[in-house]
């Protein structure tokens, strides 16, 4: 029996990348995954892989910029799954360009996606995370702990992530709730696979962060006796690039 045996994971962004390796994680220790994304697709095909590894699935289709989809999502939650014991947020989009030019309409986008949807998915759920003692995971990025140029957008937001978990952690300890920010240099991802196509640089995802070292990490952290709590972490990639 798995570690996670008895525990109900939601996972945003489990389609690829950070939340597919964490997703399939879960699923082999046991536990039972809801896997949230928005390709039905790809969600499909990461569901077949996980229930090969013995959990239990959940696909669920949502955007979750969209409130009509998070209180679905959280209706879905409620009532076939009853409970969450852990939440890991690893949906994310990133744009580029200086502040001069860069489009408002893609700040509001990253912001709907990269702080506010975990913001009011967290808030939904909580209720169950307090009942069941549980842990949240924040999939940041270093760009939450300091900007560099044209990346102020995302920055921005990925800032906002961390202060939206630094506040539920001191709000929820009490109530045995365990919350973690994991800051990630560059990781092997197809966003980050964009992110190189925009920079015109080429892209060697060997040499990057892989999205099953950070699943291991987090693997670890979700396990440790509850004498402890790690609060935050930074991945980067060995070789610098």
């Amino acid at each position: 029996m798995g570690a996670f045996a008895d525990h109900v994971a939601v996972v945003t962004g489990a389609s690829s990348g950070v939340g597919r390796a964490i997703a399939l994680a879960l699923a082999e220790r046991g536990a039972t995954v809801c896997l949230v994304g928005r390709d039905p697709g790809r969600l499909d095909s990461v569901a077949a892989e996980a229930k090969g590894r013995g959990g239990a699935l959940v696909a669920h289709r949502a955007d979750l910029t969209r409130d009509e989809d998070v209180q679905t999502l959280v209706g879905l939650v409620r009532g076939e799954l009853r409970r969450v014991d852990i939440l890991v947020h690893a949906a994310a989009m990133i744009e580029l360009g200086p502040l001069a030019s860069a489009s408002v309409d893609d700040f509001d986008h990253q912001y709907r996606t990269n702080a506010r949807a975990p913001y009011a998915l967290t808030q939904a759920l909580l209720p169950t995370l307090r009942e069941r003692k549980g842990q949240v995971v924040f999939i940041n990025s270093t760009a939450g702990l300091g900007a560099a140029r044209g990346a102020g957008q995302y920055a921005a937001t990925k800032h906002a992530l961390r202060a939206i978990a630094d506040s539920l952690r001191a709000e929820v300890n009490e109530d045995g709730v365990r919350v973690l920010s994991l800051y990630l240099g560059r990781t092997a991802t197809p966003m980050q696979a964009a992110v190189h196509e925009v920079e015109g640089r080429p892209y060697r995802p060997e040499l990057l962060i892989q999205p099953g070292d950070v699943a291991a990490v987090v693997m670890c952290a979700l396990s440790l006796p509850r004498s402890a709590e790690v609060t935050e972490i930074r991945m980067r990639p060995l070789t610098k690039t």
